[in-house]
């Protein structure tokens, strides 16, 4: 089985502001921008919404207004919360991360600790940490954020490596890890950006 990320350049304390913020002018902005993504997110769970899983639009609501939650299809609600990252933020490169096998993130992290990058793990993102009130999801999407203080925290360990070290890496885990540091060099130049990840 494979996976992937989807990466966002995003202010974290605005987008998880977001969630129960019943802000009704977002919520129609956003349903209208991914209206046809949310089209074909419907026909691809048309077999959960049968169950009873909320609609994605139905689902961007609940989470825009705080509730309520069907903690059941909390999958649908991770997906929302991902559209409003993706709302406010501008996607980062994730062709070293989509797809992948599993343990790449691992082997990843492994090339970071190696080269004595600590403060952020590429395997974080494959937690559940959603804002509350969300409910964890038992299954798919993981999450996780690296705030705008891990990137600068990792951006100094990175630039502090030497290119016979960077050499000494894989060539595949080297050019994730170049990817990474590219991740960290747009957050510099961006206050208050940190990056949002989402796993699925």
């Amino acid at each position: 089985m494979s996976y992937g990320l989807n990466l966002f350049l995003v202010d974290p304390a605005l987008v998880r502001g977001i969630v129960g913020g019943r802000d009704e002018k977002q919520r129609r902005m956003m349903g209208g921008r991914f209206k046809r993504a949310m089209a074909r997110d419907d026909d691809w769970f048309a077999d959960r919404i049968a169950e009873g899983a909320p609609t994605a639009y139905e689902a961007l609501r609940a989470v825009i207004d705080g509730g309520p939650f069907d903690t059941a299809h909390a999958f649908q609600y991770a997906y929302a919360y991902q559209r409003i990252c993706e709302f406010h933020g501008r996607r980062l490169d994730n062709s070293s991360f989509s797809p992948f096998r599993y343990g790449w993130l691992g082997r990843v992290d492994e090339g970071l600790t190696a080269l004595g990058v600590t403060a952020v793990e590429v395997t974080s993102f494959t937690y559940a940490d959603f804002p509350a009130p969300l409910p964890r999801p038992e299954e798919l999407p993981g999450h996780g954020t690296w705030s705008a203080a891990d990137c600068a925290r990792a951006l100094k360990e990175w630039e502090a490596t030497t290119p016979d070290q960077r050499a000494a890496l894989d060539p595949e885990v080297r050019e994730a890890v170049e990817s990474i540091a590219d991740w960290l060099r747009h957050t510099a130049a961006k206050p208050d950006t940190g990056v949002l990840g989402f796993f699925s």
